[in-house]
C-alpha cells in the first residue's frame, strides 16, 4: 500500500509503499495500513526489548543510564564513546571484545574532525557498540562464553528470544543476521508495537519498567545530538520511541497507544511522515520537522504521509 509521497513543486514525483499500524492503550488496532501482521526485521528497533531480555539474563548495569545506550544507535559521540569503554571495563573487558564491525562516527558535527584526524574505522564506533557492550556484560555476570555471544544459540541470545517472544505476544518468525553481527529476530508490526506498548506500561522497576525509565531519562543515548530519537523522546512525555534499518519505527506512549512501521523499499525519508500520521491518530502531535524536498537549496516540496 502506498503510505507516502514525494511531492516537488507540487507533482507527485515518486511514492513509498510499507505498512503501519496504531495500537491504543489497551493494545486494541485503531487503525492500520498495508501488511502489519506477516513479519519483518525491525533490525535496531528491536534494541530496547533485547535489553529487557539481558537484564533477565541477569545483567547489571554500571549505571541505570547504561540501558539507554544498550537499547539505542548512538552517534558515535565522544561521551557515547566513553561510555561503552566504561561499561566494557566494569565488567573486565575492553573494546578487543566487541564483535561488531570497524565504523566511522554517526554524527554529522563528528565526522569532520574525525576525518581531519586521520580517524579509522573502528568497532567502538560502531551506532550498536553499546548494544554489544551490554550483551557481553551479561554473559560476564551470567558466567557465559563471551566470544561466540553473537551466535543464535548462544544461552544469551536464546533468553533475549524468550523475552522478544513474551513483550510481542507472538512467536518468533525467523532469525537473520542484522548488521552489527548479533540476531535480529521477525516480528509483526502488530506484535512490534504491542511490546513497545508494554514496555511503556511496565510496573516500575521490573526489567522493561527499567528499560523505559532509562530511555526517557537519557534520550541522548537512544542515538545522539538532535537525531530523531532523541528529539522524539525529549518533546513528548513519557514517549519511547527507537528506528531501525530500512525504514522501521517504533514509538509507543503511555496511557495513548504505539506506533509500528515500516517502509518497504526501506527509504529512511518516509518514516517520520508515516510516523507523525500514526501519533497524529493517537491525539500526539509529533515534535519532529516535515520532510522537505529541495529545488536550488531551497524547499520546494515534501515527503507527506498518504494513509
Amino acid at each position: 500500500m502506498i503510505v507516502a509521497e514525494v511531492v516537488r513543486s507540487g507533482f507527485v514525483e515518486s511514492v513509498h509503499h510499507g505498512a503501519v499500524v496504531v495500537l491504543d492503550r489497551s493494545g486494541v488496532v485503531l487503525a492500520a495500513a498495508g501488511d502489519v501482521v506477516s513479519p519483518v526485521l525491525p533490525r535496531s528497533s528491536l534494541k530496547p526489548l533485547q535489553t529487557v531480555g539481558m537484564l533477565r539474563a541477569g545483567l547489571v548495569p554500571r549505571e541505570a543510564d547504561d540501558l539507554a545506550l544498550f537499547s539505542g544507535s548512538h552517534y558515535g559521540e565522544p561521551f557515547h564513546v566513553r561510555r561503552v569503554r566504561d561499561v566494557l571495563a566494569a565488567a573486565g573487558l575492553d573494546e578487543s571484545a566487541l564483535r561488531c564491525p570497524p565504523a566511522a562516527p554517526k554524527a554529522p558535527a563528528e565526522l569532520g574532525p574525525w576525518h581531519a584526524a586521520g580517524g579509522r574505522a573502528e568497532p567502538i564506533l560502531h551506532n550498536c557498540s553499546g548494544k554489544h557492550a551490554g550483551m557481553l556484560a551479561t554473559c560476564v555476570a551470567a558466567g557465559w562464553p563471551r566470544e561466540t555471544y553473537r551466535d543464535p544459540g548462544h544461552p544469551l541470545q536464546a533468553a533475549i528470544a524468550a523475552a522478544v517472544t513474551e513483550l510481542a505476544g507472538e512467536l518468533i518468525a525467523d532469525t537473520a543476521v542484522d548488521g552489527c553481527g548479533a540476531p535480529v529476530f521477525a516480528l509483526s508490526l502488530t506484535g512490534l508495537a504491542r511490546a513497545f506498548l508494554g514496555l511503556v506500561t511496565a510496573v516500575p522497576g521490573s526489567p522493561a519498567g527499567r528499560v523505559a525509565e532509562a530511555m526517557r531519562s537519557r534520550p541522548e543515548l537512544v542515538a545522539g545530538t538532535g537525531a530523531e530519537d532523541t528529539v522524539l523522546i525529549g518533546a513528548v512525555p513519557g514517549l519511547i520511541a527507537k528506528g531501525g534499518a530500512e525504514g522501521v519505527h517504533a514509538v509507543a506512549v503511555p496511557g495513548v497507544g504505539a506506533v509500528a512501521l515500516k517502509i518497504a523499499d526501506g527509504a529512511m525519508r518516509a518514516r517520520m511522515p508515516v510516523l507523525a500520521a500514526g501519533l497524529r491518530r493517537l491525539g500526539v502531535t509529533s515534535p519532529w520537522p516535515g520532510e522537505w524536498v529541495l529545488g536550488g537549496g531551497e524547499p520546494v516540496g515534501e515527503v507527506r504521509s498518504v494513509w
